[in-house]
């Protein structure tokens, strides 16, 4: 399993609005194992499926400890709103002035297929935004306000990488 980029072979999953999972299965089990240690390896705090070519609505999501893996997330509170720079690593090399809620109320299934509740604020709440909405086939280019936010840096500058 590999992530896909923006201008890649297999790439055009990325802008096309992920399909909801339903019931839980073993193999969208799998596939939340399988994508946690493919961020783990990139590195980066958050992966959806797209990125790793399947068009299912499914992020996992590694920030302070705690790991998140979620089917149908979607965002149901926002509140707040705050710039902040984001990279994807779906675009290497790209680092976008973003503008995100500060709070946010996340909900989904988890790996058992039961509905939780997750509460975030500040760099875990634009983690989960930015997953969810890589869901519906938006990346951070399109979030963007101007052309000037978007910076373009050597790979290895990118540092903590959202997904």
């Amino acid at each position: 399993m590999r992530i896909l980029t923006v201008d890649g072979p297999g790439g055009a999953v990325l802008r096309k609005r992920a399909r909801s999972v339903g019931r839980l299965t073993q193999e969208v089990v799998r596939l939340m194992d399988e994508m946690v240690e493919v961020m783990r390896r990139a590195p980066g705090v958050g992966l959806a499926a797209p990125q790793v070519g399947y068009s299912l609505r499914v992020i996992v999501v590694e920030y302070d400890g705690q790991l998140y893996q979620l089917a149908d997330p979607e965002i149901t509170y926002r509140e707040g709103e705050e710039l902040g720079q984001e990279g994807c690593l779906s675009l290497p090399g790209v680092l976008c002035d973003v503008r995100r809620s500060t709070r946010v109320v996340v909900r989904g299934k988890n790996r058992r297929g039961r509905t939780v509740t997750v509460r975030a604020d500040g760099w875990l709440a634009r983690i989960f935004q930015h997953e969810v909405d890589h869901l519906d086939g938006i990346l951070i280019t399109d979030r963007v306000e101007s052309p000037a936010d978007i910076h373009y840096v050597d790979r290895e500058r990118v540092g903590e990488v959202v997904g």
